[in-house]
């Protein structure tokens, strides 16, 4: 068989970055079940025209069907229908939406879920964007209505995933926060009515810059310059506590900008950034141009940065909605946000930033003797493992150097040397257990021993350690 071409915009870790990115959902899962949040998986398929309605992502989804339709086969299953064609989700909220409508009467709201698993988009690859990736998501959804103190509880639960990172040498993270109502009811207020085409405008500002977003609301919102400059100085504000509230407040005054909307966003973003000061200093910071381009966010709106690698872009973002589940009669609001973990995971193991103890979870390698006695090995093997030691049997009765030498190659710290019972002419041999990293050699039981905490499982450490 000829080597393999690799396939763009897939990853395949290796066994010690696996490590890493196990860790990193080990911790994001514990912290989101610290706070209540229920885990959940859905399907990896979801109906094309549900995947399809927002429009904005119609040229990456994925579309699911058979290499082979059979002759009797509906239409409606094959791939060019639009009732029951299926295509792999492109993210955890629209099967969450799904989700909720299906079980709403199995469920009690307000509903606080977590959702780890792959999703597919059909985008070019590039540092930090992927084919093929995982997210792990938290959202709280009520029933008809969702109390605002939600906004302020999920950015804090992310602040604290990543402060439990930070142990082992993740980069801290700066949470932009924002409040769609300002937004919203700042643009009513100088004059401008498509909100949409002001939001749009803005979310690009990093991207394009001021000038460019000018000519943009000038083009799509039909802003005056008067306008468009009174909309770049509202998304210039910043701030890691209420004190940036005063300062819309002070620019709307100024303008004559007063809008009922703008008053509700500002009492938001006041309590949201009045806990964050308290309970995530500097972690929370207010920053008004953050906008979010998706339409269906209507109040909070969040998006995370890795202090120093800023250029990766946001690797946890979300916000509020009010509509994005209903049934008709009823609408299931809630609020949300979304981590990237393989961007994440990808730019800590480009950078060097944090590595794995070792790729095995093996602790022990049991040595053996000859094959003969092999029985013997697997014995001291399954008394460690009952114990809670994960332990492994070499492969062969090789020379011992050469079992070692198996042992250092994959990062097992500990080799054992089992024993021999007493015969007729001579005494017992205790079992010895060697650490290879220092050439310790030490006699051990098998009903007591154990390694060092810091060795029974790998770890992930910073670079430096």
């Amino acid at each position: 068989m000829a080597r393999p071409t690799p396939l763009s915009g897939f990853p395949e870790w290796l066994p010690t970055e696996r490590v890493v990115e196990q860790h990193v959902l080990d911790v994001l899962r514990r912290t989101f079940e610290l706070h209540g949040f229920a885990g959940i998986e859905t399907r990896a398929v979801e109906p094309l025209d549900q995947l399809l309605r927002k429009g904005e992502t119609s040229k990456e989804v994925y579309v699911l069907r058979r290499l082979q339709e059979g002759e009797g086969e509906q239409a409606g299953e094959t791939a060019g229908s639009s009732d029951k064609a299926l295509g792999l989700h492109f993210d955890l909220t629209v099967p969450f939406a799904r989700y909720v409508l299906e079980n709403a009467g199995h469920l009690a709201f307000p509903f606080k879920r977590h959702q780890i698993q792959k999703v597919w988009r059909g985008e070019r690859p590039q540092d930090g964007r992927f084919r093929e990736f995982v997210q792990a998501d938290i959202d709280v959804v009520g029933q008809g209505e969702l109390p605002y103190h939600f906004e302020v509880e999920l950015p804090l639960v992310i602040a604290e995933a990543f402060a439990a990172l930070a142990d082992v040498g993740v980069p801290p993270v700066v949470i932009l926060v924002n409040n769609r109502r300002v937004v919203e009811g700042f643009a009513r207020g100088v004059g401008l009515e498509d909100v949409d085409a002001v939001l749009r405008s803005v979310d690009k500002l990093d991207k394009i810059g001021a000038d460019a977003v000018a000519a943009l609301l000038r083009a799509e919102a039909g802003a005056s310059d008067t306008q468009a400059q009174a909309v770049l100085r509202l998304a210039a504000i910043r701030g890691e506590d209420g004190g940036v509230v005063d300062a819309v407040a002070a620019l709307a005054q100024e303008l004559g900008a007063s809008n009922p909307l703008l008053e509700v966003g500002l009492a938001e973003l006041r309590a949201l950034m009045d806990a964050a000061s308290r309970r995530a200093p500097g972690v929370i910071r207010a920053d008004l141009k953050i906008a979010r381009g998706l339409d269906y966010y209507t109040g909070s709106v969040y998006e995370t940065v890795l202090v120093g690698h800023e250029q990766l872009g946001s690797i946890c973002s979300g916000g509020r909605y009010d509509a994005l589940a209903s049934d008709g009669s009823t609408t299931y609001p809630g609020v949300g946000l979304s981590v990237g973990v393989s961007r994440l995971v990808s730019r800590l193991l480009s950078a060097g930033l944090v590595r794995a103890t070792r790729g095995v979870p093996t602790a022990v390698l049991v040595a053996v003797t000859s094959e003969e006695t092999r029985g013997l090995s697997d014995a001291v093997a399954e008394q460690l493992r009952r114990r809670g030691v994960p332990a492994d049997v070499a492969p062969a009765a090789a020379k011992f150097g050469k079992q070692i030498r198996h042992a250092d190659r994959r990062g097992i710290p500990f080799v054992w040397f089992p024993g021999a019972p007493a015969g007729p002419d001579g005494d017992a041999v205790a079992d010895q257990v060697k650490d290879i990293r220092t050439g310790e050699q030490t006699d051990a039981d098998p009903s007591t021993w154990a390694p060092p905490a810091q060795d029974l499982w790998p770890r992930v450490v910073a670079a430096t350690d």
